[in-house]
């Protein structure tokens, strides 16, 4: 009956409608490439019960982040506490460190997530939220980026045997008084092909095919194509991630 971690406060719908989109729209292009292009590599592991209750996590994701992990997951908690480093707008790496916590059940969860830069001595993160579950629906809401961002997201799965399922999510930014809303769905083409497609209310639509070509070794091609800028170029992104 435990609550799991923060992280998984709205994860279902934000698995559908961003995990292997980053590719198209957030990773810094190779030099000497099409700015059309990005890449990432990302590897992740995980090992379970060190100790009763306690997980550790190693992930790095190339070219931007490493981190270190420490779960810990008892009945009606989860607590985890991290140490990486993120890459920063100079091309550096600034050392970071996250905690957070969850009380509550499979069923009801409530938590909070900080982030401190290491380097300032300073709180750079701080977000809070809940999570309703039920076989049919899953509803969070949360309250990010200095309580500047306001974010509802459900999730409700159609065909688990095929993993399909639609998520929707209503962001508000405060500070711009601006409100996007995204539609998502992925559906499982093959026990190993996996396909997404999303689109919002700024006019942004994109699309991600991701394969599992070996055990625990998959490849995600995903593009992003914004309709509202007649100029625009559509973005394309390849990624390949190793999880254990």
């Amino acid at each position: 009956m435990n609550p799991g971690l923060y992280f998984a406060i709205g994860r279902k719908a934000r698995d559908v409608l961003y995990k292997d989109y980053g590719q198209a729209e957030q990773h810094r292009p190779l030099q000497g490439r099409d700015q059309s292009y990005d890449w990432s590599f990302n590897f992740s592991c995980q090992l379970e019960e060190v100790l009763p209750g306690l997980n550790t996590v190693f992930s790095v994701i190339i070219p931007d982040s490493s981190k270190a992990e420490l779960q810990y997951l008892r009945e009606y908690v989860g607590f985890s506490a991290g140490l990486g480093m993120k890459a920063n707008n100079q091309n550096r790496f600034d050392p970071v460190a996250n905690i957070s916590g969850v009380i509550g059940s499979t069923f009801f969860s409530l938590g909070a997530d900080v982030g401190i830069d290491l380097t300032r001595r300073t709180l750079n993160q701080f977000s809070t939220g809940f999570s309703l579950n039920c076989a049919f629906l899953i509803a969070s809401l949360t309250l990010s980026d200095g309580f500047d961002s306001l974010k509802a997201s459900v999730y409700h799965p159609l065909n688990p045997p095929t993993r399909t399922g639609i998520a929707a999510e209503l962001k508000h930014k405060m500070s711009e008084e601006a409100t996007t809303l995204t539609l998502g769905a992925q559906h499982a083409l093959l026990p190993f092909t996996l396909v997404k497609a999303r689109m919002n209310t700024d006019g942004k639509v994109s699309g991600v095919l991701r394969q599992e070509i070996w055990q625990k070794l998959y490849v995600s091609v995903s593009g992003e194509l914004d309709l509202r800028d007649h100029n625009s170029i559509p973005r394309i992104g390849v990624s390949m991630a190793v999880k254990n």
